[in-house]
């Protein structure tokens, strides 16, 4: 499979470098998915359009198992700093977390699957909008999973560029690979009033200023030390004058946790962090939007995903991975159906360039790599899973 991957070295560059010239945000992947079903009809699958807004779903083959394979299309708001001939020529978006790699892989594994004869269906889930959430509040996966995109599905596959190992090595751990992340909105309520005069207000700086250090002690003073988790304030807004003590001040932040008795704890720590402010003669509001869950990696579909690195790579290629707070919205796809994603080294050689950032770049020898791994993996669990019980 790798030998046949190998072979398309030169297609998945082009159809890379093609996403990545032309990036288009969250749920707004027109071009992309046009190409993307273009492609797939060609190559004989039967394709559906527009799920969850944006997204394209593709099958081959009939009946159970069900094997789905993710990737998502959506690029970031960032202007590209590189200077290559496939940097993006949409001013102010860009490809800066590897979905243009994902994508171009997926297609690769379905050329390869194309030409290959197995018991149940294939299924290409290409989402929409993972980086973003709509005015609903939320991103492509739970929107094609309202669609339909995941009925049926048996196991369900992914893989994301690593950009912190090198080409050939690949990052992947059973369990809690990503955080569920939950955003949260708070607004701290006082008396303004002239700055020459605070004892004649309720200060909404000084009450916020306590607020926020509480906010900060959530983690280290109200959380098991065993327990991960991560409480960030990301915006902080108030006031417009110099001399002027302002009535309220709105602040954002992340919540990252593996757990979801760690989430409600949380929560809870947050309402009593900005209790503070009441404490201190003023108030609050808070609002908290819940995100997508911890992604989980099935220990056999993990299991086998390794088996099939050894084999295509050989030993030594699955260095030992610590699970990172970053939040990936494939755990929507784990959540309802066994599976795992992989990470994809695809470092360049003496310069790692940082996921969203404006320098971000792969070294193009991934491609093959990856495409090989998913479509040896969804080969193997598609001649291996039992199908349900009628």
């Amino acid at each position: 499979m790798l030998e046949r991957a190998l072979a398309l070295q030169e297609r998945l560059v082009a159809w890379r470098r093609d996403f990545h010239m032309y990036p288009e945000l969250g749920f707004r992947e027109v071009r992309t998915a046009s190409r993307v079903a273009e492609e797939l009809e060609a190559l004989g699958y039967r394709v559906r359009t527009g799920v969850g807004r944006t997204g394209v779903v593709a099958e081959r083959g009939r009946g159970h198992p069900i094997v789905a394979i993710r990737a998502d299309m959506d690029a970031l708001p960032i202007q590209e700093a590189n200077e290559v001939p496939y940097a993006s020529r949409h001013p102010g978006l860009m490809h800066a977390c590897g979905h243009d790699v994902h994508t171009a892989c997926a297609l690769g594994v379905a050329t390869l699957l194309a030409q290959e004869d197995f018991p149940g269906t294939v299924r290409f889930l290409f989402q929409p909008s993972e980086e973003a959430n709509d005015e609903g509040g939320l991103s492509g996966a739970p929107r094609m999973v309202e669609d339909g995109a995941m009925e049926g599905v048996d196991r369900v596959l992914a893989l994301h560029v690593d950009p912190s190992l090198p080409v050939g090595d690949i990052g992947l751990q059973a369990g809690p690979a990503s955080a569920g992340v939950d955003t949260f909105y708070a607004t701290v309520i006082g008396r303004g009033g002239h700055g020459s005069a605070p004892h004649d207000v309720v200060d909404t700086i000084y009450l916020a200023g306590h607020a926020i250090l509480a906010v900060h002690s959530i983690v280290s003073r109200r959380l098991h030390p065993t327990d991960a988790a991560v409480v960030s304030i990301g915006s902080i807004h108030g006031g417009q004058a110099d001399n002027v003590i302002p009535e309220r001040v709105e602040m954002s932040g992340t919540i990252r946790f593996l757990k979801p008795e760690v989430q409600k704890r949380i929560h809870a720590e947050l309402e009593r962090a900005l209790g503070v402010a009441r404490a201190l003669g003023g108030g609050y509001e808070l609002r908290i939007v819940a995100g997508c869950p911890p992604m989980q990696n099935d220990p056999q579909v993990a299991e086998l995903l390794g088996e099939v690195v050894r084999d295509l790579l050989g030993e030594g290629h699955l260095p030992p991975q610590r699970t990172e707070m970053g939040a990936e919205d494939f755990g929507v796809f784990t959540a309802l159906a066994p599976g795992a994603m992989f990470g994809l080294g695809c470092r360049i050689e003496g310069d790692e360039r940082k996921a969203h950032s404006p320098r971000f770049d792969v070294d193009e020898r991934c491609l093959p790599i990856g495409t090989a791994i998913l479509a040896e993996a969804a080969l193997r669990l598609l001649r291996r899973t039992e199908p349900p019980s009628p």
